[in-house]
Parts: C-alpha cells; structure tokens; sequence
C-alpha cells in the first residue's frame, strides 16, 4: 500500500497552523518558489513542509504544471475549510470594535472598469461619504486573469462586474443588464427606426462607435460582422453621452449606463437582436479575508446599495 494511504488517518496534531498558512498560500499562487517568497522561507523549506501536509492528509495535493502547480480535487475542497478557518482566525484576533464607520480611517481597493465607475461609483461615494468620511475608495481595473489572485492577497477587496471566468470566490449577484443601442433622440434613422426591437438588416445602416476597455460590446459587434459600420474607435466610455448627442453615431452598451445619460430627452435606447442575452453584474470577494470588520461593513453597504438580483451566495 503506498505511504500516502497509510498516513492520511493521522489525527490533527499532525497539522499546525503553519502548514495550513502554507496549504493557502501554495492554492493561491499555484506556484511553490512564489509561496516560499511570500513566506519567507526557503525553497527547500517549503518543499519539506508540503511533504509533511501531503503525508498527515492522505493526498498529494498539488500536481505539477509547466507554470507552477495545479490542486488536486481533494485540495480543491480542503481549500474552502482552509480559506475560512484563516479568515476566522484573523477575524478573532483583529479588534472587532476597531472599526466604526463615522470616525475609522481606511482604504476600500475595487476592481471595477471605467464603465463600472460610471454606474457604481456616484452612488457609492454618497453613502460612503455620509456613513463613513475617513475612508478612501481606491478604484482601479485589473486584468481578469490577476483578479482573483488580487482578492486573495488583499491587493483588492472586492472586484464588481460581469466576471464569469473568475474562480474561487465567494460571490453576490447585484444586478442583470442587457446591452442595448443608444443614439441621439433626432437622429436621421430614429423615425424609421421605430420603437421596435432592431434586426440584423437595421444594425447594418447604422455607423458605430467602438470602445476598446469593453471587450463584450466588441466581440458583440465582431459576431454580426458589424466591424465595418465602426466610424469611431475610443479608450473608454467617458466621452459616449457628448459624441452620441452631437453625431449620428450609435454605441452598443449596457442599459444601465445608457440610463443615466443626462439629459434624459437627447437620447433614445434602442434594443437589437444581439447573440449575447441578459448578463448579471456581481460582487466577488475572497473567503480568506470576508470577516474582517471594515469589509464585512463595506460589502453589506455594496449589497444594500446595488443588490437587486436574487441573491445567490
């Protein structure tokens, strides 16, 4: 019988809490040279440690990759416990009472993109400034391959938006969106154009603006072959509500952004027959840090906010 099997009833003096810190830390970073690095120990330590993790569980627990290491689906489920005795743990030692949100100081790190900014922000900052003035919301967008990493070693404390690749979070959704054609209230093709949910036919006598910080509306525009109707290629959505209301130009987006162009009567939304459906908006977070005081406050202001979904935790 191989070793591995006859250790694994080993009883839980076996494991320490460093053994566990090492389990985490190896799951988050896939990779045992950068576990080592971020513990402060050396390779060789590291290695000797996992060995004893493996022997006192049972299992192998990671595999390696040509990047690094993968889990094992008995690591993928130790995981979680992991992850959530951590959090509880650093919880029970942090001063529960050390955050009050009308006199503590802190800063509050989302991802969000800069359409998300536009949609989440205002109202976000309203509150905060009410309830809690010392804290400041830092906002920046990472790339979805680095967001979960980033939740997990509290360089971000929650990433908000439609994130369908990520992994390994815990998650609420806030809200389902549809995207939809936004253009001037007069422009040329309004009248024709109807009320009426526009077909391929209609798209096609449109011209297009693009923006390049919103992959969906571009592999959108990209499957019903519209790229060549695009006249205006821009970074980001900021500059949408100026240019539509003064070209003939349309903008494929979501409707909650296109609601909030001001003045409402300057603009007309329009639905289109469009590959992607409704999409749902959520707030992800990592297990390891959700008991912390100021973030257990900060995502129930999130929920309470922005939360119309069902909730799916």
């Amino acid at each position: 019988m191989h070793r591995l099997s006859l250790i694994h009833k080993t009883n839980m003096r076996a494991v320490d809490l460093n053994l566990l810190r090492l389990f985490d830390t190896v799951y988050r970073t896939r990779n045992i040279s950068r576990a080592a690095e971020e513990l402060d120990m050396s390779q060789p330590a590291t290695s000797q440690a996992l060995t004893r993790l493996r022997l006192a569980l049972g299992d192998h627990l990671f595999e390696r990759t040509p990047g690094g290491v993968r889990p094992t689906p008995r690591a993928e489920r130790l995981a979680r416990s992991v992850q959530a005795g951590l959090a509880l743990l650093e919880a029970g030692l942090a001063d529960d009472d050390a955050f009050e949100p009308g006199t503590s100081s802190g800063q509050l790190r989302l991802h969000l993109t800069d359409i998300g900014e536009a949609r989440f922000l205002p109202e976000l900052m309203s509150e905060v400034r009410r309830a809690a003035p010392g804290i400041r919301v830092h906002a920046s967008t990472w790339p979805k391959e680095d967001i979960v990493q980033a939740l997990d070693n509290g360089l971000i404390h929650f990433a908000i938006g439609f994130l369908p690749e990520l992994v390994d979070t815990v998650k609420v959704d806030l809200l389902t969106d549809r995207y939809v054609l936004v253009m001037r209230s007069d422009h040329p093709l309004a009248e024709s154009l109807g009320r009426r949910t526009l077909n391929l036919d209609q798209l096609r006598r449109l011209d297009l603006v693009s923006v390049q910080s919103h992959a969906q509306t571009r592999r959108i525009l990209h499957s019903l072959n519209l790229e060549n109707r695009i006249r205006l290629e821009t970074s980001t959505f900021l500059a949408l509500p100026s240019i539509v209301r003064q070209t003939d130009l349309a903008v494929l987006m979501p409707k909650a952004i296109a609601m909030g162009f001001e003045p409402a009567k300057r603009f007309r939304i329009v639905e289109a027959r469009l590959p992607a459906g409704d999409f749902t908006v959520a707030l992800h977070w990592s297990r390891r840090h959700e008991h912390l005081p100021m973030l257990r406050w900060a995502r129930e202001l999130l929920i309470r906010l922005f939360g119309s979904a069902p909730r799916r935790p």
